[in-house]
């Protein structure tokens, strides 16, 4: 049973809503700033799980978290997509006349830079995490600061929401996934959604043999990635997600594409969340 989860930021981050909605029953939250942090947290066995951003359907993959789930050996086990809605929050009884500078995490500055034309005269400021930042000028009561962060944040740090989904593409989703050290979290006969890596030679047509045998086997192709391999200029890895009606055409896929590849490695087996 999970009892302890490590996410990146703190308590009202999308992070946290993520792990509030996932889990059955309620779960310890272990606060990271880095996501860096979060995985040592989970090789370390300070925390049973963790949760990771992967991609945003505006700004597209997160790539450092697939090298880090890839290089720690971690298993994905589950994923949920959250809508994430960015709101303009400040300490109470201030307009938007008196914020001087916002702060917040430079994925939710990138998404709603639009709004903010509006205002010139405020200052945008990369910070580490969204709802971090509206625990300090709670804390520290920051007049003339405002935060982008979810409503939950709001709520727990008492702010004033100036504004509510300021971002500029109003269906704004991350797809975050669940990981663990182990790969043995979902039953195989539930099993419908695969996350993979590979690496190919420089022949002609490689990659599409192996794309070739994903389809021949049934199944349907998610997701593709691919990841430069630092230590060999000019050759690339291969992040893959798939899907499937049945486990045995994914099996008889990876014992073909095992043989086929360089360095098969299956990243994660769980359920399609988007079913």
């Amino acid at each position: 049973m999970i009892k302890t989860v490590a996410i990146q930021g703190v308590i009202g981050s999308f992070h946290h809503i993520v792990s509030e909605q996932f889990f059955e029953k309620p779960v310890e939250v272990i606060e990271c700033l880095t996501f860096d942090r979060v995985v040592d947290s989970l090789i370390t066995e300070e925390c049973d799980a963790a949760i990771m951003a992967l991609e945003n359907s505006i700004a597209g993959s997160i790539i450092p978290n697939y090298a880090l789930i890839d290089k720690y050996g971690l298993h994905i086990v589950g994923e949920h997509y959250l809508d994430i809605q960015h709101n303009l929050m400040v300490l109470p009884n201030q307009s938007i006349s008196d914020i001087k500078e916002v702060y917040s995490h430079p994925m939710a500055l990138l998404q709603c830079k639009e709004f903010f034309k509006q205002y010139p005269n405020i200052k945008l400021i990369e910070d580490k995490d969204t709802a971090e930042v509206a625990q300090r000028i709670q804390k520290k009561q920051l007049k003339g600061v405002g935060a982008i962060a979810s409503v939950k944040a709001a709520e727990i740090f008492e702010l004033h929401i100036l504004a509510h989904s300021i971002q500029t593409i109003k269906h704004n989703e991350t797809r975050f996934a669940i990981v663990k050290r182990t790969n043995s979290e979902v039953p195989e006969v539930e099993i419908n959604k695969a996350s993979v890596k590979f690496e190919t030679d420089h022949k002609r047509g490689s990659l599409a043999t192996i794309l070739n045998v994903m389809s021949d086997c049934k199944l349907n192709l998610t997701k593709i990635q691919s990841l430069p391999i630092v230590e060999t200029p000019w050759k690339y890895a291969f992040f893959v997600d798939i899907t499937f009606d049945k486990y045995a055409d994914f099996k008889k896929a990876k014992s073909i594409i095992d043989i086929m590849a360089e360095g098969f490695k299956v990243l994660g087996e769980y359920k399609n969340a988007k079913l």
